[in-house]
């Protein structure tokens, strides 16, 4: 992953042109060959072939038979770029895979709503579980308005398969902290998720998120950042140096969706983060099953050992509240003490 992937790519023109690079001069022939006989006339430019679409669907039946035409291998030699004109290719225009391409162009809505950050933020509450007290806020990716609606989760899936999930990642994270500055009051804890898969440099990849802060005029102390891929920790020292630069700007870090398997409860002494948030699957109806029980208690004493804080995700009903608070656990969270609402509306408690 390199910087550029933190950054837009631009739009789709409505009509352009298209390039296709690749250092073997046996495609670049061949992709001159697959313009003709799709009707196009195609413009070679040492080890670029570019040509003229008049629209999407006409870009977009290019590629499909491009896919088609060439084997995995030639496919993955190539790298694609749009301009308005031919005029418009240099030295700084900007290249992605033929994959990427291909895969943003089958959902042109959400690369626009990527792109152009057409989203915003709705948050939960996170109260004591002895004081019932607003503790801090959850802060969750949701469309800006009803022209652009998308699911987070599919919004992220997309980002991922097309190359884009750094730039939506960066981007969530900067939202979350700017739109917390006038709606939450200095002392509550903003949680705000993000993916370790998308930080391939903590020093470079996060220096936008912090700036985020400063300028926002954010106490650090007051964010907490959740890593939301604890079961799927692929590398546990690149994860370390990312905590630890949040934790050097003074910056809290969580665990999410924790279960109670021994390697995730290694993984926790690790990694010692400040809050451990226990998976909404343990809590669901913990209170007739003592088995969950059981698993809270273990993650409690873990957590205990570390000096972390500990809290409840998905809490429903009154019940489930109660076997925590039991068990020890200190926050929570759930539909039962408050559902996600847009951010802007908190901003009439900070008056």
């Amino acid at each position: 992953m390199s910087c550029s992937q933190c950054r837009p790519t631009g739009d789709f023109p409505e009509s352009g042109f298209i390039h296709i690079r690749t250092d073997h001069p046996v495609l670049v022939q061949s992709l001159m060959s697959l313009f003709k006989e799709n009707g196009l006339e195609g413009i070679l430019s040492g080890n670029i072939a570019s040509a003229k679409y008049s629209n999407l669907i006409e870009l977009q039946d290019l590629m499909t038979k491009s896919l088609e035409t060439f084997n995995d291998i030639a496919v993955e030699s190539y790298y694609c770029s749009l301009t308005s004109s031919m005029e418009e290719v240099s030295v700084f225009t900007p290249w992605i895979s033929f994959q990427h391409f291909v895969e943003r162009m089958k959902q042109i809505d959400l690369y626009e709503i990527i792109q152009q950050q057409l989203f915003t933020t709705h948050s939960q509450p996170i109260v004591s579980l002895q004081s019932e007290d607003i503790f801090g806020y959850e802060f969750l990716l949701r469309p800006s308005s009803e022209e652009y609606e998308f699911k987070p989760f599919e919004l992220f899936q997309y980002a991922e398969r097309t190359g884009l999930q750094a730039l939506l990642d960066g981007n969530a994270r900067m939202t979350s902290i700017r739109n917390s500055a006038g709606a939450v009051a200095p002392g509550v804890k903003r949680f705000i998720n993000f993916l370790p898969s998308s930080i391939y440099d903590p020093k470079h990849c996060l220096a936008t998120t912090f700036k985020a802060a400063a300028e926002a005029g954010v106490d650090p102390n007051d964010l907490v950042f959740e890593v939301v891929e604890t079961e799927e920790i692929a590398d546990i020292n690149h994860l370390k140096s990312i905590l630890k630069a949040y934790q050097e700007q003074g910056m809290k870090v969580a665990l999410d969706d924790l279960g109670a398997g021994h390697s995730t409860l290694s993984v926790l002494k690790e990694l010692k983060p400040d809050y451990v948030k226990i998976d909404r699957k343990i809590i669901s109806f913990c209170d007739e099953d003592e088995s969950k029980e059981g698993m809270i208690q273990k993650i409690v004493e873990v957590a205990r050992e570390i000096g972390a804080v500990v809290l409840a995700e998905g809490i429903e009903r009154k019940e489930e509240a109660d076997i925590a608070l039991k068990c020890g656990v200190e926050l929570a969270q759930g539909y039962y003490f408050g559902r996600p609402v847009p951010t802007e509306s908190l901003a009439a408690t900070v008056q």
